[in-house]
């Protein structure tokens, strides 16, 4: 059996709440020099972003100290910096808490903001938010929602806890619940359960459904409908899986585009930074689980009321402030 690799700790804190990038030289290769291997490794960069990061001592091994450009390749070594964070427009609403012990914390997320860093969105994050408001820097996600759907989000207050915690999605011990608004269709049948394949290719935006045995599951129930405007009604989701863009593949499937989709049923053109307007009526309303840890019964819910339905006028003119609330 081969013997996992030690990680050593990092040598660098964190800066606004987001991890020093580490690096792990590959086992073997041709480089000559630690350089050689980062401009390679880092070619998105440039040449130049690499050199100054030598000249500026920002690259260091596990000692803490600056690895010089021309220090020779190393199998196995490994070494640490912090990236340029892009320019980010921060997102005007709060990260809610809905419950905190000594080993989770579950925050409501608003729209418009990534779990984690990931892509252009790094500082304005979740994941890093919460570590610079609760004074948490070993906090982690233990799942993720995506960007533009608000709610529950569950994370790890200790990293040895994070497996046992991940494990409660990963086998389906988790009970998680979505609500939506989109069109009502008088024609579609109701309670139903839809079952299909999606892909999600690298690098294309959608996913898609595609013949074959089923890996994608939701229920989908009508919660309530409304005659005006334009006959909306408020859904609730349950998925049984987990795949990228699930419940809005599968609503615009049945014929009922989730409102405020960017995606689905047709990709539109990207909003620009700073547009926080009419978000996708997409929410995490709740999660109960058993507590792997301490064997306590959670049953947390968001306090959110999406805006469409809270005020479908004021959604369409673009006045969302991420203030409805049903006091829960």
């Amino acid at each position: 059996m081969r013997r996992k690799t030690r990680v050593p700790p990092s040598p660098l804190p964190q800066r606004h709440g987001v991890d020093p990038v580490r690096v792990r030289l590959p086992a073997a290769g041709t480089w000559g020099t630690v350089r050689a291997h980062l401009v390679e490794r880092l070619s998105g960069a440039g040449a130049g972003v690499v050199d100054g990061m030598f000249d500026a001592g920002r690259i260091v091994g596990a000692d803490g100290r600056p690895v010089a450009a021309d220090a020779p390749f190393e199998p196995g070594m490994f070494v640490w910096f912090h990236r340029d964070l892009p320019q980010e427009v921060p997102v005007p609403f709060p990260v809610r808490i809905v419950h905190r012990d000594e080993h989770i914390v579950v925050a409501d997320k608003p729209h418009f903001l990534a779990t984690t860093p990931r892509g252009g969105h790094v500082a304005e994050t979740a994941l890093a938010r919460l570590r610079r408001e609760l004074d948490l820097p070993e906090l982690t996600a233990a799942h993720r929602l995506d960007r533009l759907t608000a709610g529950l989000v569950l994370f790890t207050v200790r990293p040895e806890e994070r497996g046992a915690y991940q494990s409660l999605f990963r086998d389906r011990r988790i009970m998680k619940e979505y609500e939506a608004v989109a069109p009502y269709d008088p024609a579609l049948v109701l309670p139903r359960t839809v079952r299909s394949r999606i892909v999600k290719e690298r690098g294309v935006l959608t996913a898609r459904e595609v013949p074959g045995e089923p890996n994608a599951v939701s229920h989908v129930e009508l919660i309530e409908r409304r005659e005006h405007p334009g006959g909306l009604a408020r859904y609730r989701l349950t998925p049984a899986t987990g795949q990228t863009h699930q419940l809005r593949v599968h609503l615009s499937a049945l014929g009922v585009p989730i409102l405020g989709d960017p995606l689905y049923p047709e990709v539109t053109a990207p909003a620009p930074p700073g547009d926080f307007r009419r978000p996708l009526q997409l929410l995490a309303r709740s999660l109960e689980f058993t507590d792997p840890v301490t064997g306590a019964e959670h049953r947390l819910r968001s306090g959110r009321v999406l805006a469409a339905w809270a005020s479908y006028d004021r959604w369409a003119a673009g006045a969302y402030d991420d203030g409805p609330s049903d006091g829960q």
